[in-house]
This record gives structure tokens, sequence and C-alpha cells, in this order.
């Protein structure tokens, strides 16, 4: 609790980045924000340019990466000193706003949304979130079912319609999956399932007593037969906290399915 309190109570800055297209009142863009103590810095800015911004897209659509080159020169401090004193009447950046900042990341994030508030592109800027459950009736037998909420993404993950988010509850897969996390998954399992992270709909019982579980899939083959056929002599579904128990199930449809592959952790 004290070290909780102590990386909440550290001070940041925060920059809000407008634009006000002609005749438009200005709109938040995008954020800037500052550990005050650390010197660290993130910055966020949405990505419906084409659809925000018209004939202005193709210009407006460089301004993450003029911010980030001109603050990787110049400093922060100097960066934004000089954007609040240059900016043009179409991109504006408001004054420096005091908060209380813990995670950078995670605090990005969350002033992010508060403030901007980007269209949704399905499958190029947002991917839809489901229940555990809902996502498994989606991709079972091409359902179609509406998603509960869109969700916006990183810049760098590329998506594809076989992808979705779903919020894990429960300790077993930390440190990689905290408690509470949005994640990714993709619900074609490319290759092997050796080694990954899948989420599966388990028809007998889970630690957590529900359906659906995160773990990662070691399976054990031997030979079956005089031609090269083999089969599963075990499957193990495992935790990577070792606080928690691994269990073991038969490659059998009626026992388990998986619903999809980890891809990663949003924030």
């Amino acid at each position: 609790m004290a070290e909780s309190t102590a990386l909440a109570a550290r001070r940041g800055e925060l920059s809000i980045v407008e634009v006000a297209l002609p005749g438009e009142p200005p709109v938040a863009v995008g954020i800037v924000l500052r550990d005050v103590e650390s010197g660290e810095w993130r910055l966020r800015f949405r990505r419906d340019w084409e659809a925000f911004a018209g004939d202005e897209a193709e210009v407006l659509s460089s301004l993450a990466e003029d911010f980030e080159a001109g603050i990787g020169a110049e400093g922060i401090g100097k960066w934004l000193d000089r954007c609040e004193d240059t900016l043009s009447n179409t991109v504006r950046i408001g004054g420096r706003e005091a908060v209380l900042i813990g995670n950078l990341d995670r605090d990005t994030a969350r002033l992010y949304e508060r403030h901007v508030r980007p269209a949704v592109l399905p499958f190029r800027t947002h991917l839809p979130r489901f229940s555990a459950r809902v996502a498994a009736g989606r991709f079972l037998d091409d359902n179609e079912v509406n998603a509960e909420d869109w969700v916006e993404t990183p810049a760098d993950l590329r998506l594809d319609p076989g992808m979705f988010v779903v919020q894990i509850t429960g300790r077993s897969m930390e440190p990689k999956i905290p408690d509470g996390s949005l994640c990714v998954f993709r619900a074609a399992v490319e290759g092997t399932r050796q080694g990954k992270l899948l989420l599966v709909e388990r028809r007998d019982v889970s630690e957590s007593g529900g359906r659906y579980t995160v773990k990662r899939y070691r399976s054990v083959k031997q030979a079956a037969g005089e031609e090269g056929e083999w089969r599963h002599a075990k499957i193990r579904m495992e935790p990577l906290n070792p606080e928690f128990e691994a269990w073991e199930l038969e490659d059998d449809a009626e026992i388990f399915r998986v619903v999809g592959e980890f891809v990663r952790v949003l924030e």
C-alpha cells in the first residue's frame, strides 16, 4: 500500500494538443504526459485522420512523429515551450496541467481516453471487446454477435478480423498477464500450439470455477502406428504463476476447445 501511495503521489504535467479545422471548434487530437521528477514522457495521438480531418488528413497524420522527433531533439521542456509559443491557429497546445501519476503508460492511456474521442475504425484502429463466453460463440461456426465495446489498440499492432479483446481476471498468468488486464487474442492459432498462451473453454472445471481460462499449452506426443502417425500422450495446461497448479486433459473436443491465442496485454 505504501508503494502504491508513493507512486500515485508523483507529479506529472499534461499537455493537450488540439486541432481547429476551418469553421469548426477545436478538438483534442492528442496528449503529452511528462513525469516531472524523472523527465520521462509519453505521447499519444488519434489515428482516425481520414475520418476526422478530410483534406488535412495527410498533413495532420504526421503530428505524432513531429512531436516525438522534436522532443527527442530538444528535450520535452524546450519543445513544449516552443510549441506553446509558435504553433498555428490550426494546431494548438494547451498550457501544462498538473496531474498525479503512478504508472506512466497506464496514466497516458487513461488520460488519452478521457480527453480524446477518436472515431471507431473496426480492425484498423479498434478491436471488439467481448466476454470470454461471447468470444467463444463469435468464432464458433462464424456466429455474428455485437461487440460489447470497441477498444483502441496501439499503432504498432497489426489488426485483422480474427482478433478480439477479453478482460482476464485471476493471478495464474502473472506477471505476464496481470489480474484485470485487457488482452488481445487471435481466434485462429497459427502453427503449432506448443508453448503458446491460449484462451480455452474448459467444459469440466477451471481453477476459478468458470469455464474459460488462459494457460500455456504443453503437449507430449507418442507414436501411434507404423506409418509415422502420432497421438497426444498428455496435454498439460500450465500457469505462469508458480502459486497455481497445472492441470492435464485429454485432446478431446468434448472437454476443451481453444478460443484464441494470446497476442498481448493492452495498458
